[in-house]
């Protein structure tokens, strides 16, 4: 089936952590609602055929890890999201505390077949080529972004790939 990029906005709960319960939850719902599948999550995550082809949804992704360092290929970094570099974020949005619709624009632009880069590895893409997609280092793994509405925290964007 091959892997899938995934991405979200979803509003802030007062932490990361909260936000990604409130919208695991709520992509179970839409994705498996009817119960016919599995009941829950637990029974989702239970299921061994989950650990090879997963959701292709931000439903593979359990764990916030607070560092930005880009994941390894260590069993820890897997279904993990890690907040994007600020670095990288005033290079993707020009500041530190992009609003919702910076996210959304800024997704969109990676989105666009006219944006795309060639598929050269990373190692040879400048770092300024990158598109906010081609953040990811690794599959089954994300990225979050605070985001901001007159300085404050409203909404977090989630984005990642998944799937094999």
């Amino acid at each position: 089936m091959g892997a899938t990029g995934w991405d979200y906005v979803t509003p802030y709960r007062g932490s990361v952590e909260a936000t990604l319960e409130g919208l695991h939850e709520q992509v179970f719902q839409e994705l498996y609602g009817d119960g016919e599948e599995y009941r829950d999550r637990a029974e989702l995550y239970a299921d061994e055929s989950m650990a090879d082809s997963g959701t292709h949804s931000i439903l593979d992704v359990h764990r916030i890890v607070d560092t930005p360092a880009g994941p390894g290929r260590g069993d820890w970094d897997y279904c993990t999201l890690r907040p994007l570099r600020p670095e990288r974020l005033v290079h993707h949005f020009g500041t530190a505390e992009p609003t919702p619709q910076q996210f959304e624009d800024a997704m969109a632009r990676a989105k666009d077949p006219s944006s795309l880069r060639s598929r050269r590895s990373r190692r040879s893409r400048r770092a300024e080529d990158t598109t906010l997609i081609h953040e990811q280092e690794l599959r089954w793994t994300g990225h979050y972004v605070l985001l901001h509405s007159d300085g404050e925290p409203t909404h977090v964007g989630f984005f990642g790939i998944s799937g094999d």
